[in-house]
């Protein structure tokens, strides 16, 4: 038995010392947290914004639509909230209200006096057939309801796909495009350096190249916390030159559906736009990542039947009913991942 047993011991260890590292604590700028994300990465940006109001402080959203748009309905997201017509159309701001005022009485969420002073950037494609630009424009009204105008950019690309608009990926489809990695270069749309220039006030140029540290990182021990099945097994984290001795500000990028690493590999980080922007300005960058799920999943004691064969983020409640929310799995993880990135640095090169 136990001459049989050494094989797969053998393979353990194999597989233990290929994990992927953990994340590192960097002692990041706590308070100062801003996210954005594109589709289901829009909507889960507006849902982690509106969870932890206290904490962030800005938003950029691409093709997203209002706090809990979908209601909890898969059906509802595809039709409300994604192509909404006369018979089911985007929630109103005053419906939006509502929810957040009922999730904040019962405690899910940050007090949604957070939002005030806040800064949002908005993009929507005139080519993008998959989120109608209605839904955007209800976005853009509902963060209008505690911010100024100067704190709220809405930026339209006539000739835009549903994608990221990006510079930095030398194998960007076409603007109009709407097909996988859903990476688009529109002559002249940075949208990661608009965005964060919005977000953070002016920035320094571009780097030339992201000279710093991307990291590939295992997600395990936060999706396992949180109870999430819908995250990957693996993570990255942009880590700038000179990071790694703490102080910078921490921008978290959600990805889209069919646009994690299980899907389209390190494309998203690395082709996105945000790391040039990030080594120049000090800003480390979380790439939390989703998985495709369409059947039973472990998560915690019980497995659970998930649904999402394209890995998007979860914005309808695949994962739970709690999912806008502060105890929703994927908050839940992503939060516990700022937090560790704000525990003190341990100064390694």
């Amino acid at each position: 038995m136990r001459f049989h047993a050494l094989p797969l011991f053998a393979v353990v260890l194999s597989v233990a010392a290929h994990a992927a590292p953990p994340l590192p604590a960097l002692g990041v700028q706590a308070g100062h947290v801003t996210v954005s994300g594109v589709s289901s990465g829009g909507f889960m940006a507006v849902q982690f914004h509106v969870a932890h109001s206290t904490l962030v402080d800005g938003a950029g959203v691409l093709a997203g639509g209002p706090y809990e748009c979908a209601e909890g309905s898969v059906w509802q997201a595809q039709s409300n909230c994604m192509a909404p017509d006369a018979g089911h159309p985007v929630p109103s701001t005053a419906v939006s209200l509502a929810r957040i005022d009922e999730d904040a009485a019962a405690g899910r969420i940050d007090p949604p006096a957070g939002l005030v002073g806040d800064r949002v950037w908005l993009l929507a494609g005139g080519q993008d057939r998959t989120v109608d630009r209605s839904v955007v424009d209800a976005l853009d009204a509902f963060y209008r309801h505690w911010l100024a105008a100067d704190q709220l950019a809405y930026v339209t690309v006539p000739d835009a796909g549903h994608a990221m608009l990006s510079l930095d990926d030398p194998q960007a489809n076409a603007c109009a495009s709407t097909e996988p990695p859903y990476i688009n270069r529109c002559e002249g749309v940075d949208a990661a350096g608009q965005l964060l220039a919005h977000l953070l006030g002016p920035l320094q140029p571009k780097a030339p190249r992201a000279a710093g540290q991307l990291l590939a990182f295992d997600q395990h021990p936060f999706a396992e916390a949180a109870d999430s099945a819908g995250l990957g097994a693996t993570a990255y984290v942009y880590i700038p030159t000179g990071c790694r001795a703490g102080g910078c500000r921490v921008h978290v990028a959600f990805h889209g559906c069919r646009q994690s690493a299980d899907q389209i590999g390190e494309r998203f980080v690395t082709g996105a736009g945000y790391n040039r922007w990030a080594e120049a300005n000090r800003l480390v960058v979380l790439y939390p990542q989703t998985t495709p799920r369409y059947g039973w999943a472990r998560s915690g004691l019980w497995p659970r039947w998930v649904f999402n064969p394209r890995a998007c983020w979860d914005w309808w409640g695949y994962e739970s009913v709690d999912y806008a929310t502060r105890k929703g799995p994927q908050i839940l993880a992503v939060k516990a991942m700022l937090d560790r990135l704000a525990a003190p640095a341990s100064g390694r090169p």
